[in-house]
């Protein structure tokens, strides 16, 4: 995460520079090598350096929202975005469950693998092979992925001059090219909101994982880990049908900004259910929380992904891989930050589970409520500017 805040933003210019095909193919060709790596890794050191690296070289998160908006007509930029968080949200739920398969082989398949074997030495090695032979082929199926910058320039460059022959022009964004993005409120305030709200979901998922195994004592529900993992696989799944048949249709009648406004709205009521589900026991409590996790998601996918078409409808074609960039940084610092603040938020509020003024999970959910009500304010005028050029609801 931290190699990632670090380089995404020269990924950006990069990928404005010589295109969105280079940039995703050589961050496949580092995963390939540097999480091999990170499986042969026998030192606490070896280990971080090559997270470290993979994060810094990886440089596709940026290039590939940027390609998702252009090789989509702007009709499907919801469902382009769509298919990029559909992409994020399969790897959380498959990841761990390669880890879990093929970690430490040599205990969980004797009969297969040998202590003395390569992959008994290096116990992390196999799904890390595993995860890298994914990464090849994608690198190998590059070779067919059509580039979206020179195309994008040539039509543009074919509009200017028929322009020049009296025909009316049209550019993507009417501004300035050369218009520095730091300057450009519009991406700016999307990026912002964009930010606290990644925020606010990061820190959510923290918690939600802490509490459901608390005891019922401290306000939790006393849930196992593998209870847990249940409620978060079927999240998952609930949220990919979600991506790729529903969002693009409320993205379609709403907009980015009405929908994104509309799921914030819902997700605060929602929230402040959560402390008393611990009330509920069985086949009730078994509902309320599936449904709640499955709605969550739900919201927080179209508050995000609203927020991303913003930021790509405020800039040029030739300034959208900077601008992912700039996104993709400020969004790694911030889920940097969550996961350690949502853990000191959980520990404070475990020691005055007696209080008189919202109680200890009371308080954790009222916290979380604060800050998706300041993502949602920010989502307003005078604080968002919405794009010129923007032309949806």
């Amino acid at each position: 995460m931290i190699g990632r805040c670090f380089a995404s933003l020269f990924w950006g210019v990069v990928a404005d520079r010589i295109g969105r095909k280079p940039i995703i193919a050589f961050s496949m060709f580092s995963v390939v090598i540097f999480n091999t790596l990170f499986g042969l890794s026998e030192k606490y050191w070896m280990a971080i350096a090559t997270r470290m690296l993979l994060g810094s070289l990886n440089g596709m998160l940026a290039p590939i929202k940027a390609y998702s908006v252009e090789v989509c007509r702007p009709e499907h930029h919801a469902l382009g975005l769509s298919v990029v968080s559909t992409g994020w949200g399969i790897g959380l739920v498959v990841g761990p469950a390669i880890g879990g398969y093929l970690a430490q082989p040599a205990k969980q398949y004797p009969n297969l693998f040998s202590e003395k074997s390569v992959f008994g030495r290096f116990p992390y090695l196999l799904p890390c092979l595993f995860i890298s032979l994914i990464a090849f082929a994608v690198l190998v199926s590059c070779i067919w992925l059509p580039e979206t910058l020179h195309m994008h320039k040539n039509l543009e460059r074919e509009i200017e001059m028929s322009g020049d022959l009296g025909v009316a022009t049209h550019r993507e964004v009417p501004h300035s090219e050369k218009k520095s993005l730091y300057k450009n409120w519009p991406l700016m305030s999307s990026i912002i909101a964009y930010c606290v709200f990644t925020l606010h979901d990061t820190a959510y998922s923290e918690i939600f994982s802490l509490w459901a195994v608390s005891n019922k004592k401290y306000g939790g529900l006393s849930f196992s880990s593998k209870d847990v993992g249940q409620v978060l696989a079927a999240s998952g799944a609930g949220l990919l049908l979600y991506q790729i048949f529903v969002y693009r249709h409320v993205h379609k009648y709403l907009g980015s900004i009405i929908s994104s406004r509309i799921a914030a709205v819902l997700s605060i009521p929602l929230l402040a259910t959560y402390p008393f589900m611990t009330h509920l026991s069985g086949t009730r409590l078994g509902l309320a929380i599936y449904c709640a996790a499955v709605m969550k998601g739900a919201f927080a996918t179209t508050i995000l992904t609203g927020t991303c078409i913003l930021q790509n409808s405020a800039v040029s074609q030739n300034q959208r891989g900077a601008a992912n960039g700039i996104s993709t940084t400020a969004m790694s610092l911030f889920k940097a930050i969550a996961p350690a603040g949502a853990g000191v938020l959980f520990s404070w509020a475990q020691k005055r589970q007696h209080a008189a003024f919202f109680p200890g999970d009371q308080m954790i959910f009222l916290i979380l409520n604060i800050v998706e009500v300041i993502g949602l304010v920010l989502t307003f005028k005078p604080f968002l500017a919405i794009p010129k050029q923007y032309d949806f609801k």
